[in-house]
């Protein structure tokens, strides 16, 4: 049997650190290469759905004076959820997840992120917020998931440059920056690949959170879609977990982000600042201009656009970059 770790980036504030990952009795989704063309790319991609997460297996996290053993749940998740209070500089750390199997061992090295001082934390949606996937087009998006690697792939005009200018909105140093999460229904599989799209495109470091991760083919067909109900609990527990901060929201209109959106400013009523929704059809949809009257009655700034430009002016005009 062979052992796989994938880490995510986690996060710590001044009382608890959240660790989170993955194990597998198999190759990890991220270890068949992304960067191919034609049926090879496509091949990797389907592999990433070809994987076998490993249950009820030991996980030891390190980190500073911390040394903690968890076990993986049923589909080889596991999280590190622990009291944390030791002084910790703003930014970035390495931490250390191993597991042993017999007299085979493994090591992998993730990321956490304690938040610099800030009054703003940004959550973003994925598909169709800023990576162009054609949701509304079950067919498409699928043909452009399998046809196109990293390389091909786009983001939208100047959604770089919104996204950048809310990272360093209110900070004084170049290295500091505002807490970025992007949220997203695709699942755990495709998380390399989101991660090495926005490395390319310069988009702010975010901790990345997706949806259960899936283990066949025949998973695959679905990918992104289903409930959605998951991105509420992940975003509701970002906000309780950072209470201090106010938030912008950014999403699309393709599927459900202004509905889910407006159910998170009823339950923050104080910590959402502004809410962002692309509009992704010719027309705006009368369903999204009442929601977002709706958050406006509610104090919270609201940009319904089609393209960045208006987002960043409108950005500049509620004094928010």
């Amino acid at each position: 049997m062979k052992l796989d770790l994938k880490l995510y980036r986690g996060y710590v504030n001044e009382e608890e650190l959240v660790v989170f990952g993955h194990l597998f009795e198999s190759w990890a989704p991220d270890k068949y290469s992304i960067d191919k063309r034609g049926i090879r790319h496509a091949y990797a991609i389907l592999h990433k759905f070809r994987i076998k997460p490993l249950s009820n297996f030991k996980v030891r996290l390190q980190f500073k004076n911390l040394d903690i053993t968890t076990k993986t749940m049923e589909d080889g998740y596991f999280r590190f959820t622990v009291p944390y209070d030791a002084d910790l500089e703003p930014g970035w750390h390495e931490y250390v997840v191993t597991c042993k199997m017999y007299d085979f061992g493994m090591i992998e090295k993730g990321e956490l992120l304690k938040p610099f001082p800030s009054k703003l934390g940004v959550i973003s949606d994925i598909d169709d917020t800023f990576l162009i996937s054609h949701s509304r087009s079950f067919f498409k998006k699928l043909y452009v998931m399998l046809s196109k690697n990293i390389n091909k792939r786009m983001v939208f005009d100047d959604v770089v440059k919104h996204y950048q200018r809310l990272s360093s909105a209110g900070q004084d140093s170049e290295k500091a920056s505002n807490s970025f999460f992007y949220v997203s229904s695709s699942e755990w599989n495709l998380y390399d690949f989101i991660s090495e799209f926005s490395n390319l495109h310069d988009l702010p470091k975010a901790v990345i959170k997706l949806k259960k991760i899936k283990t066949g083919l025949r998973d695959f067909i679905t990918s992104g879609r289903g409930n959605h109900d998951h991105k509420f609990i992940k975003i509701k527990d970002i906000i309780s977990f950072y209470p201090h901060l106010q938030y912008v929201l950014l999403g699309d209109d393709s599927q459900h982000d202004p509905f889910l959106y407006e159910r998170i400013c009823k339950t923050f009523p104080m910590n959402i600042k502004a809410v962002y929704v692309r509009q992704t059809t010719h027309k705006q949809k009368k369903k999204v201009q009442r929601v977002m009257a709706n958050l406006e009655s509610m104090n919270v700034h609201t940009c319904y656009f089609r393209n960045s430009e208006k987002a960043i002016m409108h950005s500049e005009r509620e004094g928010l970059i």
